[in-house]
């Protein structure tokens, strides 16, 4: 996958938008007004995802293309390098499970309004 791969797939989840809110320089993507992904225009060979704590320690330690994202908070979110070996289908699953972290954080009223798969559904 490419940036505008990325960024496509992003913007064909429910209920998502993007907005250039720190400048020229970065694109963040929502859902319902909460971003769960960024993409940076200096380097577009990165991109940054939201990440339940254990499993973003789990990915770091197996993936070297993922690491603490840079000016965000290092326990929630991580930097993916699309330089080496993870496959669409890994960035995909990642960029759904960002989505995920934020629409589990959603009001209930609001995040039962969105159309996730149960499996996806936080409890």
């Amino acid at each position: 996958m490419n940036i505008e791969s990325i960024r496509e797939y992003c913007l064909s989840l429910p209920n998502t938008s993007e907005d250039m809110p720190f400048g020229d320089e970065y694109l963040v993507i929502r859902v319902c007004g909460k971003i769960f992904a960024c993409i940076g225009f200096a380097r577009p060979d990165y991109f940054v995802l939201k990440c339940d704590p254990a499993y973003a320690i789990e990915l770091r330690e197996s993936h070297s293309e993922i690491e603490p994202a840079w000016h965000w908070n290092k326990k929630y979110w991580n930097q993916l390098s699309l330089q080496g070996s993870l496959t669409d289908d890994m960035i995909k699953s990642l960029i759904h499970h960002s989505y995920g972290q934020v629409v589990g954080k959603l009001p209930k009223k609001l995040r039962d309004s969105i159309p996730l798969p149960a499996d996806d559904r936080p409890e």
